[in-house]
Protein backbone atom coordinates (compact mmCIF):
# COMPACT_ATOMS: atom_id res chain seq x y z
CA UNK A 1 0.00 0.00 0.00
CA UNK A 2 3.08 2.30 0.76
CA UNK A 3 4.76 2.20 -3.00
CA UNK A 4 1.51 2.22 -4.33
CA UNK A 5 0.41 5.42 -2.63
CA UNK A 6 4.01 7.60 -2.52
CA UNK A 7 5.97 5.25 -5.12
CA UNK A 8 8.63 2.88 -4.47
CA UNK A 9 11.78 3.69 -3.12
CA UNK A 10 15.11 2.51 -4.18
CA UNK A 11 17.10 0.63 -1.69
CA UNK A 12 19.88 2.24 -0.69
CA UNK A 13 23.45 1.33 -1.51
CA UNK A 14 25.49 0.06 1.59
CA UNK A 15 26.38 2.64 3.79
CA UNK A 16 29.29 5.32 3.28
CA UNK A 17 32.43 4.34 5.56
CA UNK A 18 33.41 7.73 5.53
CA UNK A 19 31.34 11.08 5.43
CA UNK A 20 32.18 14.56 5.45
CA UNK A 21 30.32 16.80 8.26
CA UNK A 22 29.34 20.32 7.00
CA UNK A 23 32.20 23.13 8.68
CA UNK A 24 31.80 26.93 8.55
CA UNK A 25 34.58 28.58 9.44
CA UNK A 26 34.16 32.73 10.40
CA UNK A 27 37.18 35.15 11.61
CA UNK A 28 37.23 38.34 12.88
CA UNK A 29 40.33 40.25 13.60
CA UNK A 30 40.70 38.00 17.19
CA UNK A 31 40.10 35.26 16.37
CA UNK A 32 39.19 31.76 13.99
CA UNK A 33 35.68 30.12 14.85
CA UNK A 34 34.89 26.55 13.52
CA UNK A 35 31.59 25.42 13.81
CA UNK A 36 30.96 21.67 12.65
CA UNK A 37 27.66 19.59 12.40
CA UNK A 38 28.13 16.71 14.20
CA UNK A 39 24.57 15.24 15.19
CA UNK A 40 24.40 11.85 17.11
CA UNK A 41 27.58 12.22 18.29
CA UNK A 42 28.44 12.32 21.55
CA UNK A 43 31.31 14.74 22.88
CA UNK A 44 33.99 11.37 23.88
CA UNK A 45 33.26 10.26 20.32
CA UNK A 46 34.97 13.89 18.86
CA UNK A 47 39.00 14.33 18.84
CA UNK A 48 40.57 17.57 17.87
CA UNK A 49 43.98 18.01 17.13
CA UNK A 50 46.23 20.98 16.08
CA UNK A 51 49.28 21.16 14.72
CA UNK A 52 51.22 23.98 13.45
CA UNK A 53 48.74 25.66 11.49
CA UNK A 54 46.18 22.69 10.41
CA UNK A 55 43.13 21.88 12.77
CA UNK A 56 41.94 18.70 12.40
CA UNK A 57 38.51 17.32 14.27
CA UNK A 58 37.79 13.21 13.82
CA UNK A 59 35.46 10.64 15.30
CA UNK A 60 32.92 7.73 14.58
CA UNK A 61 29.36 8.18 13.54
CA UNK A 62 28.00 4.90 14.37
CA UNK A 63 25.07 2.81 12.85
CA UNK A 64 22.01 2.67 15.47
CA UNK A 65 20.63 -0.94 15.65
CA UNK A 66 17.57 -1.70 13.93
CA UNK A 67 14.58 -3.33 14.75
CA UNK A 68 13.03 -4.10 11.67
CA UNK A 69 14.38 -4.60 7.63
CA UNK A 70 16.50 -1.26 6.13
CA UNK A 71 13.84 0.14 4.00
CA UNK A 72 15.78 3.57 3.11
CA UNK A 73 19.05 4.70 4.65
CA UNK A 74 20.32 8.23 3.90
CA UNK A 75 22.06 8.78 7.19
CA UNK A 76 26.18 8.27 5.94
CA UNK A 77 27.63 6.33 9.60
CA UNK A 78 31.48 5.33 9.90
CA UNK A 79 34.59 7.68 10.43
CA UNK A 80 35.31 10.95 9.07
CA UNK A 81 38.18 12.99 9.08
CA UNK A 82 38.15 17.16 8.66
CA UNK A 83 41.62 19.45 8.13
CA UNK A 84 41.33 22.97 8.02
CA UNK A 85 44.91 24.93 7.08
CA UNK A 86 44.53 28.56 9.02
CA UNK A 87 45.69 31.23 6.88
CA UNK A 88 47.64 32.65 10.06
CA UNK A 89 49.14 31.86 13.20
CA UNK A 90 47.09 31.03 16.74
CA UNK A 91 47.58 30.75 20.04
CA UNK A 92 47.17 27.06 20.83
CA UNK A 93 47.50 27.24 24.24
CA UNK A 94 44.09 29.60 24.37
CA UNK A 95 41.51 27.36 21.58
CA UNK A 96 38.58 26.25 22.94
CA UNK A 97 36.12 23.85 22.25
CA UNK A 98 32.46 23.03 23.07
CA UNK A 99 30.02 20.83 22.18
CA UNK A 100 25.94 21.13 22.28
CA UNK A 101 23.02 20.21 20.27
CA UNK A 102 25.16 18.70 17.19
CA UNK A 103 27.20 21.69 16.63
CA UNK A 104 30.74 21.81 17.82
CA UNK A 105 32.18 24.90 18.27
CA UNK A 106 36.06 25.96 18.30
CA UNK A 107 37.91 29.04 18.93
CA UNK A 108 41.11 29.85 17.47
CA UNK A 109 42.39 33.43 18.67
CA UNK A 110 44.89 34.16 16.36
CA UNK A 111 48.60 35.09 17.79
CA UNK A 112 49.03 38.93 18.29
CA UNK A 113 51.45 39.27 15.31
CA UNK A 114 49.02 37.98 13.14
CA UNK A 115 46.09 40.39 13.99
CA UNK A 116 45.85 43.73 11.70
CA UNK A 117 47.59 47.05 13.36
CA UNK A 118 46.77 50.13 13.27
CA UNK A 119 49.44 52.58 12.41
CA UNK A 120 49.18 56.40 13.24
CA UNK A 121 50.12 59.35 10.63
CA UNK A 122 52.08 61.56 12.26
CA UNK A 123 52.07 65.46 11.53
CA UNK A 124 55.33 67.02 10.77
Amino acid sequence: MFESTVGSFPRSPAPLSRWNPAVDVYQNKDQFTVVVELPGLKKEEIEISLHDDTLTISGERNREESSGEEFLTERSYGKFQRSLTLPTAVVAEKVNASYKDGLLQVVLPKAEEAKPKQIEVALK
